[in-house]
């Protein structure tokens, strides 16, 4: 009772600063998940036992330059994009791979650098894709990703019974993936009624591909993590451990968000 306590308190905490900087400001969101990008790339560094400091230069270079110089017209954010997307489509073999795979330090830096990099930097971008700052279509995001969360460990809890990758992540369940799932498709039509950013059809697909994602970069940092023999990415959240554990859904999906919105306003 007492950790469920502590989960819940940290969880209402963490809800309540990421929308309060949504909702008071463009540089309040900016800056937080600049932050939260450091604090990710120091965990993960400390997972794959990265040397050196020279990755948070070059992320907060890549950062503003592409938050602040760069419109998402230009050819070097599409050039970024696919690069990251590479990264991460790389990353699933590697999640699936049967087989051992040792990094060498090249290697890790170019993860680190777009895998949470990239990540978080999508996912700064998200609600600019438009030319404007559309802070409902990324609350909606960030609603599908809590839902989805919620109702896979409900789910999963009540009815759970096969297991999803037990490899990776024993406590996930087929169950529970199926009712995250369910349940973010039926917010994604709710939220669809209120916040006109985009068509119904373009939710239910927005929040496929957030959830299918999501799952995967949840999964992948439990692989990560296995490997590493660590339990959790950090201690800084009480009850959820470190800030990689909390944004590793998010961090993964964005860029796939990303390009699904591009898709939408090309094809639109």
């Amino acid at each position: 009772m007492r950790e469920l306590l502590r989960r819940s308190l940290t969880g209402i905490i963490y809800v309540i600063l990421l929308l309060s900087a949504v909702f008071l400001s463009t540089d309040a969101y900016d800056f937080l998940f600049m932050a939260f990008g450091l604090g990710c790339l120091y965990e993960f560094k400390r997972i794959v036992k990265l040397k050196g400091y020279y990755i948070f230069m070059v992320y907060l270079l890549l950062w503003w330059l592409f938050i602040y110089f760069l419109e998402d017209t230009t050819m070097l954010v599409t050039i970024l994009m696919v690069l990251t997307l590479t990264i991460n489509l790389a990353l699933l073999a590697y999640l699936f791979s049967p087989k051992q795979k040792t990094f060498n330090s090249v290697q890790k830096f170019i993860i680190a650098l777009f895998y949470i990099g990239g990540g978080c930097i999508f996912l700064t971008k998200i609600p600019y894709s438009n030319d404007v700052f559309a802070k409902y279509l990324i609350t909606g995001i960030f609603i599908l990703i809590w839902v989805n969360d919620t109702f896979a460990y409900v789910v999963g809890r009540l009815i759970g019974k096969n297991k999803l990758y037990p490899s990776v992540s024993p406590k996930k369940t087929i169950e529970g993936f199926l009712g995250g799932f369910v349940f973010a498709l039926v917010a994604s039509y709710l939220i669809s009624k209120y916040v006109a950013v985009l068509d119904t059809m373009q939710w239910l697909i927005l929040a496929s591909v957030v959830v299918f994602m999501g799952t995967l970069g949840d999964l992948l940092e439990s692989k990560f993590k296995r490997v590493a023999k660590v339990k959790d990415s950090g201690a800084i959240l009480p009850g959820h451990g470190g800030i990689l554990d909390r944004l590793d859904s998010l961090v993964f999906a964005a860029p796939f968000a990303y390009f699904t919105l591009k898709i939408f306003a090309n094809v639109s």
